[in-house]
């Protein structure tokens, strides 16, 4: 049994990793985006506290 699959091109490997790390740098501003908002609307409050 060989391992034939889909074959890729030189040019779709590149596109796929393009389209990978556009997607990671989206998620990643995203979680920056809520971390911020989150202290944002904590406020000073947030840092005042015991824990």
């Amino acid at each position: 049994m060989g391992e034939e699959g889909i074959q890729l091109t030189a040019a779709e490997k590149r596109r796929r990793r393009r389209r990978s790390v556009a997607l990671a740098l989206v998620l990643a501003g995203l979680v920056v985006l809520f971390y911020v908002l989150t202290i944002v609307k904590f406020g000073p409050a947030m840092f005042g506290r015991e824990l």
